[in-house]
């Protein structure tokens, strides 16, 4: 089944770049595995899918152990400060990072193992109370602050759109985030680089794909329903 999945996910998006006039490489999928065994990870992998998505810290550690090195783990889900430290150095990118509390606390775990941690600014462009993620009206604001840490580097935006039957709804809130990963780019600001959109998900990757979309978060299209109490 994850085999097809794929097939038909990878066939969306190259009809989404060519309706957009987008080259396919510049489109990442990442496979959301989260709840997801082991099993299913690795016939994924073994369709040459490198890139994971995970919401949990402790799940996200553990298939590292489990799976291959040459997998790019992104951590998609919200990060609680304590849990930084697990995952520190271990990820290809962050996400989530809504907060300049949590961006510090990557910082110091950052300047502990003397690397430098990439990550997304996560940006609540629905305005929804049930979603983290800071307003588009201060995401520059947060923005500066983060660039601010020299342990840190800011490649771009995440948000995370609301679950719709008609995925054109969502059309107006990937643009918003295109636009506001052009201001923030047009300034050049130090230590941030808008090279990144993560938006996208199951229902509506295609629409984000034609919107912009660098990385689009697949897991339900790939893995079929998840099992977990709260989306």
């Amino acid at each position: 089944m994850i085999t097809e999945n794929l097939k038909i996910v990878e066939q969306k998006i190259q009809e989404a770049c060519d309706r957009a006039g987008r080259d396919r490489n510049d489109v990442t999928l990442i496979a959301v595995s989260k709840t997801k065994p082991i099993e299913c990870l690795k016939e994924a992998y073994d369709q040459g899918i490198r890139n994971f998505g995970e919401n949990k810290v402790q799940e996200l550690t553990g298939k590292i152990e489990e799976m291959p090195t040459d997998i790019k783990w992104h951590m998609i889900g919200h990060l609680q400060r304590n849990k930084v430290k697990y995952i520190a150095g271990k990820t290809e990118l962050i996400h989530s990072v809504d907060s300049y509390r949590l961006a510090e606390e990557i910082n110091i775990q950052a300047k502990k193992r003397g690397i430098v941690i990439p990550v997304l600014i996560e940006v609540n462009v629905a305005g929804e109370e049930s979603k983290f993620g800071v307003s588009l009206d201060h995401a520059e604001q947060l923005i500066d602050e983060v660039a601010s840490l020299d342990g840190i580097t800011v490649k771009g935006l995440m948000t995370i759109a609301p679950y719709v039957e008609d995925p054109e709804e969502n059309r107006p809130l990937f643009q918003a985030l295109k636009n506001l990963s052009v201001d923030i780019a047009a300034k050049n600001k130090d230590n941030v680089t808008m090279d990144v959109l993560s938006m996208g998900m199951t229902n509506d990757y295609q629409v984000a794909i034609e919107e912009g979309a660098t990385l689009v978060r697949v897991g339900t299209g790939i893995f079929g329903e998840r099992n977990y109490n709260k989306q």
